[in-house]
């Protein structure tokens, strides 16, 4: 059946979707290589799109490269926003989601490679871990659960915290992931301004299962 006016518009953003979409993954997997500076001709090459394709999506590789990483922070941040309905203590929501980040450098190495290269910058964007991090720890100061003097400093430690613990991992892969990342949230958790016995309760609940995060969404 030959595409009518109404249909072809449609057929045209879904093949430019998947087109931006490989792109974006083909990016992410050259940062996690720790090549963020590969040629864009490799690029390409890597998401089997012409050389042309690029640039009706991005103006330049280091574009495509933030909004690589951007993406991959994002998707992780849905999950965590998932695996979070329901649970309406602000306390056991920044722990959870800190002790599953801190899994994703064993279990998603892409991905934690993606975030590690980015590092400190993590502060300064609008979308994916800090935001959800600093909504958390702000609603637990509302709360009364966390005492605080100023929620911006406070995620600067966490998101130290998240990037060092990171590095750590990947650099001794003879330490327990799960047992360094719950150690570091319950420290977190006592920064934060809660008693230590509860403290260490919250940091060793049991978690939901941990799904494989895609750093990018199934194409159109």
């Amino acid at each position: 059946m030959p595409a009518t006016p109404e249909t072809a518009p449609n057929r045209t953003a879904r093949r430019k979707a998947r087109t931006r979409a490989a792109l974006v993954r083909a990016a992410q997997g050259f940062i996690a290589e720790g090549r963020p500076h590969a040629p864009i001709l490799e690029i390409t090459q890597a998401a089997d799109v012409g050389m042309g394709s690029f640039y009706n999506h991005f103006e330049s590789r280091e574009e495509l490269m933030r909004v690589a990483s951007e993406e991959a922070f994002e998707a992780h941040g849905r999950l965590l926003d998932e695996l979070t309905l329901g649970i309406d203590d602000p306390a056991e929501i920044f722990a959870q989601n800190f002790r599953l980040t801190g899994r994703i450098h064993r279990r998603e190495p892409e991905l934690s490679r993606v975030l590690l290269d980015y590092g400190l910058q993590l502060i300064d964007i609008e979308i994916g871990l800090a935001p959800r991090a600093l909504r958390a720890i702000k609603a637990g100061a509302d709360a009364g659960r966390f005492t605080v003097a100023d929620p911006e400093l406070s995620l600067t430690i966490v998101a130290g915290a998240t990037l060092v613990l990171g590095n750590l991992l990947h650099e001794h892969p003879e330490r327990d992931d799960a047992e360094a990342t719950d150690q570091v949230a319950e420290d977190l958790l006592r920064m934060l301004g809660m008693a230590p016995e509860e403290a260490r309760e919250l940091a060793h609940r049991p978690l939901p299962e941990l799904t494989t995060v895609a750093c990018q969404e199934a194409d159109l």
